[in-house]
């Protein structure tokens, strides 16, 4: 099986799960999109912050983390899953990062900021911006490199739609860009050697650039380390302990 059909298998087992019901929601603005779940809030562990993925898309909200969520859960840690304005439903740039701060803001600062894809993305620039985004953070397979995104056309143009356009995207990428943004907390990048979806070149150039830690997960594609009950889904669990 090559690359791309696994990687469809991969994603088809993660959106296939079905969705847990959080024990609380709580808003933290007023646009429908401004929320957050919470699981395990009675957890002894650490308290994990997570920011989905979908190529910052309204197409892909934080329903396809909840079994995720549910399953750190169960091991004992308390999740915080963020919701935020997307492109198609009143996100974008800048509101889509500004509602990761007004989260974070609201939240408080968390043991473990985990973000997936674009939402890994958001974790490196958030990283960045404030002084203790989180006493660490978890970034797996993170649109890293805005530039270099945007040069492949990932996701037909994402970044593009992201920034508002071609003609933004040089004159945002200063700002947006975590190629261009020294994180200010410690950094930790899981992406598999399988990912069809962000090439693990992204995380290679700003783990060689900013000195983030960078875990390969051999034969792992977008989509596994956030199925519970893969190998992967193991290594991350393990990672966010």
């Amino acid at each position: 099986m090559g690359d791309a059909a696994a990687g469809a298998g991969e994603e088809e087992a993660l959106l296939g799960l079905e969705p847990v019901p959080p024990e609380r929601t709580v808003a933290y603005g007023r646009h429908p999109s401004q929320v957050v779940d919470f699981y395990g809030t009675d957890g002894f562990g650490p308290r994990v912050t997570v920011l989905h993925g979908g190529y910052w898309r309204e197409a892909y909200d934080r329903t396809h983390l909840s079994a995720f969520a549910a399953a750190l859960a169960a091991r004992g840690m308390a999740v915080e899953l963020v919701e935020y304005r997307r492109v198609g439903g009143g996100g974008g740039w800048p509101e889509t990062p500004r509602d990761i701060g007004a989260a974070l803001d609201h939240l408080g600062t968390p043991n473990v900021l985990l973000g997936h894809s674009a939402g890994g993305h958001l974790a490196l620039w958030a990283a960045s911006q404030r002084e203790r985004a989180a006493d660490r953070v978890v970034a797996v397979a993170p649109v890293a490199d805005l530039a270099r995104a945007h040069q492949l056309q990932l996701s037909n143009g994402a970044v593009s739609e992201f920034l508002g356009g071609d003609d933004a995207v040089p004159k945002l990428l200063p700002d947006a860009d975590p190629m261009r943004l020294p994180p200010r907390v410690p950094v930790e990048i899981l992406h598999g050697t399988a990912d069809v979806d962000v090439p693990l070149e992204l995380s290679r150039r700003y783990a060689n650039d900013w000195g983030a830690r960078l875990h390969v997960l051999t034969g792992a594609g977008h989509f596994a380390p956030f199925t519970p009950g893969t190998p992967a889904f193991g290594v991350l669990a393990d990672a966010l302990s």
